[in-house]
């Protein structure tokens, strides 16, 4: 019974935040605030931790609210400058050419450019970065959430260039002395070698069933007829974009480490799924798009939506040009948690 009733306690913060925003649909400022109340009440009161650590997490989680909110803020002032000055007009115009069906569009911008900024970066850039530039070429601010949301998944565990096993495991299990025993006589670099590959078998098995996953949620919650059936008439192309994507990252895994299967799936998986998509290779001769915008709920709508409606006017920018700045946020993303990760840890896979 004592058990139970620690396991309700611990549970009370979580418990709180569902039935705040999913049973009372309270907002998202509320609703935390109340969390936090509760989960700091509940640390000081019951489980009896000291004031001072309450407090230092406090701000800790403030700092890192104030980084999220940063790299939101970067991300759509890029994709507003891009829409000013005619890049999101060449990049809507580029996608429609490749694809009319939004579909098509959701797994290539979702799931493959997704992945490749997750295998970069991480903690949450993808949605931050994808999100915004679905709504720029139509997509309601909803449906983008949502999509960049279930690929967080499959590409996670190889996260800002491996940092989840080569900083995370790393750091639960090197240097402890039955780990050691555990795994002799191989050195702890193979170990973190084979739970890579272990991690992207699994992860490959599941993971290329995702952009199905994704284009059947998308269809039953944002189209016309709420079917899920009108997502999986592209199963053929949903299944040939996640096996383009699983297959070199169970193989990068494998070969060169947990650095990069991420990063690099997300490359050779665009590399591969966009001629073909601009092929028509798999693709439903029915193409899907959104109800007429006037018709859309109250809830799909977000502040970016008006940006199709202003782009008209605008002067057309060169497609190069235009995917221009995400090249250079991939590559800086690239590099800079590479370098951090060295310079704190060392090498990122000893021998």
């Amino acid at each position: 019974m004592a058990g139970l009733i620690t396991f309700i306690l611990a549970l009370l913060p979580i418990a709180t935040v569902f039935v705040l925003l999913v049973v009372l649909a309270k907002s998202a400022k509320f609703s935390m605030l109340v969390a936090y109340l509760v989960t700091a009440a509940t640390a000081l009161l019951i489980w009896g931790t000291e004031l001072n650590k309450v407090l230092g997490a406090t701000v800790n989680g403030a700092v890192t609210a104030v980084s999220l909110l940063y790299i939101v803020f970067g991300a759509i002032l890029m994709l507003y400058t891009l829409e000013e000055s005619g890049g999101i007009r060449s990049i809507r115009a580029g996608f429609t050419s490749i694809s009319p069906d939004r579909r098509v569009q959701a797994i290539i911008i979702a799931w493959l450019f997704g992945s490749l900024i997750e295998g970069a970066s991480g903690f949450g850039t993808p949605a931050a970065i994808a999100a915004p530039l679905l709504v720029a070429i139509g997509f309601p601010a909803m449906a983008a959430v949502m999509v960049t949301l279930i690929i967080q998944s499959t590409p996670v565990s190889f996260g800002a260039v491996g940092t989840p096993i080569l900083v995370g495991v790393r750091t639960g299990l090197a240097d402890q002395q039955i780990v050691e025993a555990t795994i002799a006589p191989m050195a702890f670099g193979d170990y973190l070698l084979e739970i890579a590959v272990k991690v992207a078998t699994i992860h490959g098995l599941i993971g290329f069933l995702i952009p199905l996953i994704l284009v059947g949620m998308l269809t039953r919650f944002f189209g016309a007829n709420r079917s899920f059936a009108e997502g999986f008439r592209i199963w053929k192309f949903a299944l040939f974009a996640g096996l383009a994507f699983t297959v070199p990252y169970y193989l990068i895994a494998a070969t060169l480490g947990p650095e990069f299967p991420s990063l690099l799936g997300g490359i050779v998986g665009l590399m591969i799924v966009v001629p073909a998509a601009k092929r028509g290779f798999l693709i439903p001769r029915e193409s899907f798009d959104f109800p007429p915008r006037r018709d859309w709920n109250d809830n799909w709508v977000g502040k970016l939506d008006d940006l199709e409606d202003h782009n008209a006017h605008k002067p057309v920018m060169p497609l190069v040009k235009a995917w221009a700045p995400y090249v250079f946020v991939v590559a800086l993303l690239v590099s800079s948690p590479a370098r951090s990760r060295r310079s704190r840890h060392g090498s990122p896979r000893p021998r």
